[in-house]
C-alpha cells in the first residue's frame, strides 16, 4: 500500500512538473508567431520594442544567429542569480532565430510546494496506514490469539469447543471447522478408548476359560487321556477365536496406516462396479444374488483407495452374510448434489438400533466375527470425510447401509 502510494504521488508530482513545462513553451511558441507576424523587420523592431515586449508579455526577445543549428525550434533550461528561465529558439530565416526568455521562478516555486505538499501527503498517508494496520491486525489477531489459546489448553481428557459468540462473524466459519474437527477427534479418542478396553475384556475371558480347563482337568483324579483330549481341543478352539479377534485388531491398525495413503484418482463407477463384481461371485456360490445399479457411467474423484476398498468390503461382507439361502443383496449408486450416495440393502434380520452398532466389538445375535467390521467402516469413512450409516429397512425385511462421499476435488 505505502509503495503504491508513493508511486502514485511521484506519477502526479512529475505529471504536474510536465504539464507546467509544456504550457511555458506553448505559451512561448504563440509568442512567437504572434511577433514573427506583426513585425516586417524583425531584427530592427525586435531592438526597438524590446523593453515594451518585456512589460506587456513578460518575455525578453532577442535575435540571434546560429548557422550551427539546424531550422528547428528547441528550449533550453537555466539558471541565473537565483532566478529560473525558460528560453526559446524559434527559427527565423539564414540561421537566424527569434530567442524569447521567460523567467520561470514562480512555476519553479510552485512546483517545489506541489513537492513539498506531496510528501506530506505521503507521510501523513502512511501514518494513518501504519494506525489503521496496526488496529486491524489487532483485531484479527484477537480471535486467532483465542483459537490458539484453545487449542493450546486442549488434551485428550478436555476437548471443549469454541464458544461462536465470542468470535467475530467473519471468524464463524473457521471456529465452525475447528469445532467439527474436535468432535471429531473426540469421536476418535472415545473409540479407541473402547478398543483398547474391549480388546484387553474380550481377550482376557477366552484366557481365564482356558486357565479354568486346565485346571479342572489336572485337579480330577480319574482324568483319562479322552478328557485331556477333549480339554486340549477346546482350548484349540478357544485359541483360534482369539487369533481371529487378534487378526482383526491387526487389519484395524492397518487401516490407521491406510489413512496416510496418497490419494489417487480414480473412476469411482469401475471401482465400486469391481467389487461388486468379486462379491458377487461369492454370493452365488452361496445361492444368492447381488444385483447393482449405477450412474453416472464415469466419475472421477481424488481418494485413498485402500480405505474406499475396507469400507465397500465389510459393507458387502455383511450384506451377504446376513441375507438368507435364495435371498438378493441390491447395491444402488447415484449423484446428489455434488456427494455420491451408495445404498447397500440386505434380506437379513436388520440390527438392533438401539445399540451403537460402530462401537468396537459390538455383535448382533447370530455374528460370528469378533465384532470390529463396522468399527473399521466408521473409522474409514471419518478418514475420508465421509459418512456411514445402517439402518432398518422401512419394509422391514433387512437393513440398508447409506454410504455418502462428499465432493472431491
Amino acid at each position: 500500500m505505502a509503495v503504491l502510494l508513493i508511486l502514485f504521488s511521484l506519477i502526479l508530482y512529475f505529471y504536474i512538473e510536465y504539464s507546467l513545462e509544456n504550457e511555458l513553451k506553448s505559451y512561448l511558441q504563440r509568442q512567437s508567431r504572434f511577433i514573427m507576424a506583426s513585425y516586417d523587420d524583425l531584427e530592427a523592431r525586435i531592438k526597438k520594442k524590446k523593453l515594451l515586449l518585456k512589460q506587456t508579455l513578460h518575455i525578453e526577445a532577442n535575435i540571434e544567429k546560429r548557422p550551427k543549428n539546424p531550422p528547428i525550434n528547441f528550449f533550453e533550461n537555466f539558471k541565473r542569480d537565483n532566478h529560473y528561465f525558460l528560453k526559446g529558439y524559434f527559427f527565423y530565416k539564414n540561421g537566424t532565430f527569434l530567442v524569447l526568455t521567460a523567467d520561470i521562478t514562480q512555476q519553479k516555486i510552485m512546483e517545489k510546494r506541489v513537492f513539498r505538499a506531496i510528501i506530506i501527503l505521503i507521510f501523513t498517508s502512511m501514518a494513518i496506514i501504519l494506525v489503521y494496520a496496526i488496529f486491524l491486525s489487532n483485531m484479527l489477531l484477537a480471535p486467532i490469539k483465542l483459537f490458539s489459546t484453545k487449542l493450546a489448553k486442549m488434551n485428550e481428557n478436555i476437548l471443549t469447543p469454541i464458544d461462536l459468540s465470542q468470535v467475530p462473524k467473519e471468524f464463524q466459519p473457521l471456529a465452525e471447522s475447528i469445532n467439527s474437527l474436535v468432535n471429531r477427534i473426540k469421536s476418535f479418542i472415545l473409540y479407541k478408548k473402547e478398543l483398547f478396553v474391549g480388546a484387553a475384556h474380550e481377550l482376557k475371558t477366552p484366557l481365564a476359560v482356558i486357565k479354568t480347563r486346565s485346571q479342572v482337568a489336572l485337579i480330577k483324579k480319574n482324568s483319562t487321556k479322552e478328557s485331556f483330549s477333549k480339554v486340549i481341543k477346546e482350548n484349540i478352539e478357544t485359541v483360534n477365536g482369539m487369533n481371529e479377534m487378534v487378526s482383526a485388531i491387526l487389519e484395524f491398525g492397518r487401516a490407521e496406516g491406510a489413512q496416510f495413503e496418497k490419494p489417487q484418482e480414480i473412476d469411482l463407477i469401475e471401482f465400486l462396479k469391481q467389487k461388486i463384481r468379486e462379491f458377487a461371485l461369492l454370493a452365488r456360490q452361496e445361492n444368492k444374488r447381488l444385483k447393482y445399479r449405477l450412474s453416472p457411467d464415469s466419475y472421477r474423484i481424488k481418494i485413498q483407495p485402500l480405505l474406499l476398498t475396507q469400507i465397500i468390503q465389510n459393507l458387502l461382507q455383511n450384506a451377504i452374510r446376513y441375507t438368507p439361502e435364495g435371498g438378493t443383496i441390491r447395491v444402488f449408486g447415484h449423484l446428489f448434489n455434488g456427494k455420491y450416495i451408495l445404498k447397500i440393502t440386505d434380506e437379513g434380520p436388520g440390527i438392533d438400533e438401539s445399540i451403537d452398532i460402530f462401537a468396537p466389538f459390538i455383535r448382533s445375535k447370530n455374528s460370528v466375527g469378533a465384532g470390529l467390521g463396522l468399527f473399521l467402516v466408521k473409522s474409514a469413512s471419518d478418514a475420508l470425510g465421509a459418512k456411514v450409516e445402517i439402518k432398518n429397512r422401512e419394509d422391514k425385511k433387512g437393513a440398508v447401509a447409506i454410504f455418502v462421499l462428499p465432493p472431491y476435488n
